[in-house]
């Protein structure tokens, strides 16, 4: 893949191609076995995020360097009703559709970069990025 690639949200099926891609040029960019998985959960958790609370939405997907280094960049974005309180968002078991609530934070946890952006009634964007070793 070169340059990047946005994949739009509107369905549980776009999650699933979601994680595919994720995994496609997460093998590209030659990251381990172990860093390619938490990419891709990271990704899935975030995709179906947008999905179940954004009403949708889409990612734009990634090759960043730095240095030597080759990194996989995720931007998700939905224009859903936002995230009134973030730090509450992150917290783990916290949650408002019943799901477990480990999406966000857990997400936090898996990769290198996180960044969330979020205003109640203006949408929220999700930024994550996973650095080769």
């Amino acid at each position: 893949m070169s340059g990047e690639r946005e994949v739009v949200i509107a369905g549980s099926a776009d999650v699933v191609g979601v994680r595919q891609l994720v995994r496609s040029v997460a093998v590209e960019i030659g990251l381990s076995l172990v860093d390619q998985t938490k990419i891709v959960t990271a990704a899935s958790e975030l995709a179906r995020n947008a999905l179940v609370y954004g009403g949708g939405g889409d990612v734009r997907i990634e090759i960043v360097t730095n240095g030597p280094r080759r990194g996989l960049k995720l931007i998700f974005t939905d224009e859903g009703p936002g995230i009134p309180d973030i730090e509450q968002a992150l917290t783990d078991g916290w949650t408002t559709g019943g799901g477990m609530g480990l999406g966000l934070g857990g997400s936090r946890r898996l990769v290198d970069e996180f960044d969330l952006v979020s205003e109640p009634g203006k949408g929220t964007t999700v930024t994550v990025t996973k650095w080769s070793r």
